[in-house]
């Protein structure tokens, strides 16, 4: 059996810009991945805050120090730049997997910077 289980997310960054021609995906801030844990391809669903949209894409890597948070594609009409957005990320775990599993936090300031990282066990203490 597997769980699936949250790896890691990005809490409260800013849509800095949003292209509906480009072909797909979220383009991120590489420092803001690296803080996250985030891999180049990796799937992640993305929360809107401001206007409660969900949606699935791939992450892209941005230039690191930039800021960006970029959607593109068909997504880019279910959000729009300046709102704030929650970006996560799964893994599947077996049952004793998930005795060592943390999912990492970060929380981005306006200017999409890592504010404060946390880590969250997946057992209960």
């Amino acid at each position: 059996m597997f769980l699936k289980l949250l790896k890691s997310k990005l809490h409260h960054a800013n849509v800095t810009f949003t292209d509906v021609n480009y072909h797909g995906s979220i383009t991120i801030d590489s420092d803001l991945m690296r803080a996250a844990g985030l891999l180049p391809n990796e799937a992640v669903v993305v929360a809107d805050c401001d206007n409660g949209n969900r949606f699935e894409t791939y992450v892209i890597v941005g230039e690191a120090g930039s800021g960006i948070i970029g959607v593109n594609g068909a997504a880019a009409r279910l959000t729009q730049v300046g709102h704030r957005v929650i970006v996560m990320s799964f893994v599947l775990a077996t049952p004793d997997e998930v005795q060592k599993h943390h999912s990492r936090v970060v929380i981005c300031d306006r200017k999409n910077k890592a504010a404060e990282t946390v880590d969250h066990p997946s057992v209960l203490e």
